[in-house]
């Protein structure tokens, strides 16, 4: 059929890393059969520590997504002992990478009020398709928030997404471990009533914030330290920064946005649709806007690699997570047992099946 993409490596030809991980590696590459570029990130299931169900799962998500606020996933399949996800290229990386180009340009830490604004706009259309649907991402940050040459802006990294439906029935809340501590809500900490969708609009206040002044507010201390700060004081807000890195100033509008974001009692925050219609966001201003004022100056992923380190340009990257060791408490998973966030459930899919088994 025209509209299958080929599912041969031999059908790619790769063109230039701009991405690394641990066990992965994320390529530009261009598709013969379809004319256009894409980007693919191969995956080593030898080296891999995630169960092959893990990999399924993110795989499947990615695949049933169609949203243009959802990273799109074109296909999958295994070569030799690797897996190859071939996803639309985002050319400009992800806004974490942006915002830490600005900062060696000398142009301060975070986005102006009015790019901040396009940008969770977005973000917010794409996790409402994502919980109308029954699903929860769990992870929303910065550096999984992808940006194009064209102002597009799309969620990415359903490595820790869950389902809200089972069985075929809507489950009111999960009680599993996940996400990154910067951006975790309180009831994902505390295990205690389990939590639902409204965990990612916590996430996404965190992220409000990261974007405005360029890290996530608790960003400068150890995970148990993020811990304790986000169940025992009060929600963060602007006022939590020791310090004016970004010179960028904020209204009352967006002050408000991240307060009602930042309830610690989940059923005081508002939903996604409902924050789609906050005043903050009805003044936002559309993707052009985005794409002719911020990344108009922005290299394209690859170019800007390098110089400014590969890993660095997508979520996930092990050098530029090295790089904000400091700022970035998920670099800090394995002295507490963060490895565990991508489950709590013991695999099902055993690793003495063989990958070339699997139908992805």
């Amino acid at each position: 059929m025209a509209d299958e993409w080929p599912t041969v490596a031999s059908e790619y030809k790769i063109i230039e890393q701009i991405g690394q991980g641990a066990f992965a590696k994320v390529w530009k590459a261009y598709c013969v059969a379809k004319k256009i570029h894409v980007a693919i990130k191969i995956m080593d299931l030898e080296k891999i520590t995630t169960s092959f169900e893990d990999i399924r799962a993110e795989v499947q998500t990615m695949k049933m997504t169609n949203h243009p606020n959802v990273l799109k996933c074109y296909c999958s399949f295994v070569h030799k002992d690797q897996l190859w996800l071939v996803t639309q290229l985002m050319n400009k990386g992800s806004c974490l990478h942006v915002m830490n180009l600005l900062k060696k340009k000398g142009l301060g830490e975070g986005l102006k009020e009015d790019f901040v604004a396009v940008i969770l706009h977005e973000t917010l259309k794409g996790l409402l398709y994502f919980h109308e649907n029954g699903q929860i991402h769990r992870d929303i940050k910065a550096g999984n928030i992808l940006l194009d040459s064209e102002g597009h802006v799309v969620i990415a990294d359903f490595g820790v997404s869950g389902w809200m439906m089972e069985g075929g029935d809507r489950r009111k809340n999960r009680q599993t471990f996940v996400g990154t501590p910067c951006w975790m809500a309180p009831e994902v900490m505390e295990q205690v009533r389990g939590y639902d969708y409204k965990a990612d609009i916590w996430s996404l206040g965190i992220t409000a914030l990261e974007l405005a002044k360029g890290y996530a507010p608790y960003a400068r201390f150890q995970p148990m330290k993020v811990l304790l700060l986000t169940l025992q004081e009060d929600p963060p807000s602007l006022r939590t920064y020791d310090d004016d890195g970004s010179g960028h100033q904020f209204g009352r509008h967006f002050k408000d946005v991240v307060k009602l974001c930042l309830q610690k009692d989940p059923s005081k925050r508002p939903g996604t649709s409902a924050l789609l219609k906050h005043s903050f966001f009805k003044k936002a201003g559309d993707t052009t806007f985005l794409a002719r004022n911020l990344l108009n100056n922005i290299e394209d992923i690859g170019e800007s690699c390098m110089t400014a380190g590969i890993a660095d340009a997508l979520p996930g990257g092990r050098r530029g997570l090295r790089a904000r060791k400091l700022r970035d408490p998920s670099t800090c998973r394995g002295r507490l047992g963060f490895s565990m966030m991508r489950t709590m459930i013991p695999p099902s899919c055993p690793w003495t099946i063989s990958p070339a088994n699997l139908i992805w």
